[in-house]
């Protein structure tokens, strides 16, 4: 018999591609030519994994939370983002069991930075970096995506009380 009340969460994010602009992955800044356009740091991965969260209860997105016409957000560190979603989080008396984060990018490549990522995000949500998951893919030439023009992550969180 399972105990306990769980409930999983996706999110979604996507970011053009510009040149001169940091590139900023999973709290990690990853050296590239190009960084993502955004009205924060443009951290895509985490952004995904604050909607992913959201969605596990039903709270809304990140841009209910943090819109982008707000100045307060402009520039935004999304590692700050990430902890003040899950203080949402917390106070409903949930917590991380674990999460999966997908990247996909053409270019970089990203292998070297995962366990750095991983461990960002696990200092953030206060939990074991076994209980987070990056992994990265490109979409073979195909797309916004391929073409370099952007970024696109994916996350899945299952959190429980």
């Amino acid at each position: 018999m399972i105990r306990g009340k769980f409930r999983i969460g996706n999110g979604y994010d996507v970011h053009a591609l510009a040149t001169g602009l940091p590139l900023w992955l999973c709290g990690v800044k990853v050296e590239h030519e190009k960084g993502c356009v955004a009205h924060s740091d443009g951290d895509a991965p985490l952004h995904a994994l604050c909607d992913a969260l959201l969605g596990a209860l039903a709270l809304g997105d990140i841009g209910k939370h943090f819109p982008d016409s707000s100045l307060e957000y402009k520039g935004i560190d999304s590692k700050i983002l990430l902890a003040r979603v899950y203080d949402l989080i917390l106070a409903r008396g949930y917590h991380l069991i674990n999460c999966d984060i997908t990247i996909a990018l053409e270019r970089p490549k990203i292998g070297t930075y995962i366990d750095q990522m991983r461990g960002a995000i696990a200092s953030i949500l206060d939990c074991d970096i076994n209980d987070i998951s990056v992994k990265a893919t490109t979409s073979e030439k195909l797309g916004f995506v391929g073409r370099q023009e952007g970024i696109a992550s994916y996350a899945t969180v299952l959190i429980g009380c």
